[in-house]
């Protein structure tokens, strides 16, 4: 079901939206292939009645399933828009559509999630990459594995009584 305002539910001049708006809904499944929308969008809106216009603001949480652009490795990232906002004509040129006395507010959402996307997703900054894992498992195999020269040469130092 689509994030819409009901005008005729503006009894005052607020009114207060919070819940979730499922993945289907957001139509971002497939924007990037290292980038995956698992969890609904969590909002907290609240939505105030102007003379010819609508603006609401609040909260958007969506949580992310990435894999890292440098090693591969999966991991979250969550995008928080703390202070969201959107203002919606009524009226003129740039009015939205209104459908059954509703106004739809998904394509806004999505347009803002999806430039809150990471452009290279990395699980961390000081991510090595493929390369630096690959450097420190070879690193972790040499010192499992002591040079036999090396070991020789101290099995020679030793004086064994007979």
């Amino acid at each position: 079901m689509p994030l819409t305002i009901n005008l005729r539910q503006f009894k005052e001049e607020t009114l207060q939206l919070k819940g979730e708006l499922p993945v289907i809904e957001l139509e971002l499944e497939s924007l990037d292939e290292v980038i995956r929308v698992g969890e609904p969008l969590q909002y907290d809106l609240e939505a105030q009645k102007m003379e010819e216009a609508i603006l609401v603001q609040g909260t958007l949480t969506l949580k992310l399933d990435c894999d890292c652009v440098r090693c591969l490795k999966r991991f979250t990232h969550t995008i928080r828009l703390e202070e969201w906002a959107c203002h919606l004509p009524l009226e003129g040129e740039d009015a939205v559509s209104v459908s059954n006395d509703s106004v739809d507010l998904t394509p806004y959402v999505r347009e803002d999630m999806v430039l809150a996307f990471p452009q290279h997703p990395l699980c961390n900054p000081e991510c090595s990459g493929l390369a630096g894992s690959l450097k420190t498992k070879a690193n972790a195999s040499k010192a499992a594995k002591p040079d036999s020269a090396a070991a020789w040469a101290a099995l020679d130092k030793l004086k064994l009584k007979n």
